[in-house]
């Protein structure tokens, strides 16, 4: 209510009955069904109050949905499922075969995200959240057109004004704002080693599923409920499809806090990159939009 934004989950308040529902899920096998992520994705949104959604629904190795067909459909469905209650809708389909953005973490993304809201975020993490910022703003009404709605957007960031719109928030969750101006106040990791290319070329893959595992090896999420997460640990500098290397040159800086995870985090990144002497294809970010099925435009 007083800075228009927060960032936040399933709580005892809001959409009680997903926790239940989604632990359900889990011990029947039955966290896949596309019915059953509409259910609880759309809960939350609809019980928080909302007038419009905008959704970034990802396809690939690194996604839930493996495949374009079936982010389609669970994209269709949850657009369907807010149209129907009345909420103006729309839905991108984007690339998750290789990480958004150059970092993958918790401190770390942070840290990225700092750097987003002052106008500098990775190339392919700011074509993504402008053009999902860009079409909330039309379903918002605080533009006509998507060209207007990017000059806003960029506005916004050239001004300072999203990144203290972020600080409000982080204020008023408690947290501490002084991290928006020096965000090595954040959580840092003990060993920070970097990860060498084996030979020199081209990245021809750099696979986000296994990026994440090695992140969920150094502890940056959880494999059960009762785990712990490790909010310093993480990987950062990450070298994008297409982009070249030399041997011994890093992919990727690791972020760890115990040898042995930093171990097991490794072997899984062996397998991660596939490195090859001509440039790849450009990976294509936004595959598409959904809208209901009433709007063409």
């Amino acid at each position: 209510q007083k800075c228009g934004c927060s960032i936040t989950g399933q709580t005892g308040q809001l959409a009680p009955a997903d926790k239940k529902l989604y632990a359900l899920r889990d011990v029947t096998g039955t966290v896949a069904s596309i019915p059953l992520i509409t259910a609880s994705i759309m809960s939350k949104k609809l019980a928080a109050g909302i007038d419009a959604l905008v959704l970034d629904v990802k396809v690939g190795k690194g996604a839930f949905m493996k495949t374009i067909s079936d982010a389609q459909e669970l994209a269709r469905n949850m657009v369907q499922v807010g149209s129907r209650m009345g909420k103006g809708m729309a839905a991108f389909i984007t690339d998750m075969n290789q990480p958004l953005g150059r970092s993958a973490g918790n401190a770390v993304e942070v840290s990225e995200a700092v750097a987003a809201l002052s106008g500098s975020g990775p190339e392919d993490l700011m074509e993504v959240t402008m053009a999902v910022a860009a079409r909330m703003l039309l379903l918002g009404g605080k533009a006509s057109d998507n060209v207007s709605a990017l000059r806003l957007l960029r506005e916004k960031l050239d001004s300072g004004q999203a990144l203290e719109k972020f600080r409000t928030m982080v204020t008023l969750h408690g947290g501490d704002p002084a991290v928006v101006d020096d965000p090595s106040r954040l959580p840092t990791a003990r060993i920070v080693r970097a990860f060498p290319a084996p030979r020199a070329g081209y990245i021809a893959l750099a696979d986000a599923e296994s990026i994440g595992r090695a992140c969920l090896l150094l502890g940056a999420g959880r494999t059960s409920v009762e785990d712990s997460v490790d909010p310093a640990v993480g990987v950062t500098d990450l070298r994008k499809v297409g982009e070249y290397v030399e041997k011994g040159e890093a992919l990727l800086t690791i972020h760890a806090n115990d040898e042995q995870r930093l171990a097991e985090a490794e072997k899984v990144l062996n397998d991660a990159f596939q490195i090859q002497d001509e440039p790849p294809t450009a990976p294509q970010l936004i595959h598409e939009m959904i809208l209901p099925e009433k709007e063409t435009r």
